[in-house]
Formats: C-alpha cells, sequence, structure tokens
C-alpha cells in the first residue's frame, strides 16, 4: 500500500485561491428592510434611498401623488409638523425624512417605544440633500406615541 500525502502542491494552491477570492469578495448579507412612500419624481427621495441602500438596507419604494401621500403619512402617524417629503417604515417604525442610517441603527438596537423617527423639512447636507461635509444644523427627532418629540440626536453645522 503506497503512502500518500492528503495534501498536495495542487490542492494547497487551490484552497489558497479559493480562500483568497472568497476574502476578497464583497459578501454583503441583507440588511433591515425599509419601504419608502415618496413624492412622485422626487429627487431628493431618490438619493436617500440610494443612500440606504449603500448602507446596506434592503429598499422598497413606492411613489404616491399628493393626497395619497398625505393620506398615508397621517395613517401611520406622522405628527403634521414633523413632515417631510418621504416616509419609510421599518420593523414597525416609521422614518420621516432624511433620517441617518447610524439613527436608524440605534433606533433598532433601542427599541423605544415610539413612533419612530423624524428629520422635519429638508435639512441642506442630511442624506440625500447634498453634502455632509457642508451640512447646515438640524436635529433627528423621536416621535412619542402620544404625538410629543424629543432629540434623538443632534448634528451640528459642518
Amino acid at each position: 500500500m503506497t503512502n500518500t500525502p492528503l495534501l498536495t502542491r495542487r490542492t494547497m494552491l487551490l484552497s489558497g485561491l479559493a480562500v483568497a477570492t472568497f476574502a476578497a469578495s464583497p459578501v454583503r448579507s441583507a440588511g433591515p428592510s425599509i419601504h419608502v412612500v415618496k413624492g412622485t419624481g422626487c429627487e431628493c427621495c431618490n438619493a436617500w434611498v440610494a443612500y440606504l441602500r449603500d448602507e446596506g438596507f434592503t429598499v422598497t419604494d413606492e411613489e404616491r401623488y399628493g393626497t395619497l401621500l398625505m393620506t398615508y403619512k397621517a395613517e401611520v402617524g406622522v405628527p403634521q409638523r414633523m413632515i417631510s417629503c418621504h416616509t419609510g417604515m421599518i420593523e414597525g417604525y416609521v422614518l420621516e425624512g432624511h433620517v441617518p442610517a447610524a439613527d436608524i441603527r440605534r433606533l433598532l438596537e433601542e427599541r423605544p417605544d415610539a413612533i419612530g423617527l423624524a428629520v422635519p423639512g429638508m435639512p441642506y447636507g442630511s442624506p440625500g440633500m447634498g453634502p455632509e461635509d457642508s451640512r447646515e444644523a438640524y436635529d433627528v427627532l423621536l416621535i412619542g406615541r402620544d404625538g410629543s418629540t424629543e432629540v434623538f440626536t443632534r448634528y451640528l453645522a459642518a
């Protein structure tokens, strides 16, 4: 009986190549799913959706026009004073406006008893609204179940 080595040079080279290829592959697991309802043809809404995808979220989106969009916002509990151009839903939470990915992740980690987060208006430099390095100051607000708000994160002007 011949003693054959278990690992030949060819096996070692192929195994090493396979490991190197796998390690270099941009493998990303699907992140949490966000459904975004946005205004028809809104470019900053599209920019926020692209930003979320770049941040690893799985995003679906739909367009609603005028009254249908405003009705949706009211149905999911967005107070009128918090309204922005689009509304996202993730794991039972509302995301109103240009909410940064870091705040979405924190929301999902902390799981407060709340409706969700809002960035009212469309502050320049928030995700989807221009470069962050020249942003204006803005707050991300936590919307309580009673419609009250409190500062969740404060972003200073760049």
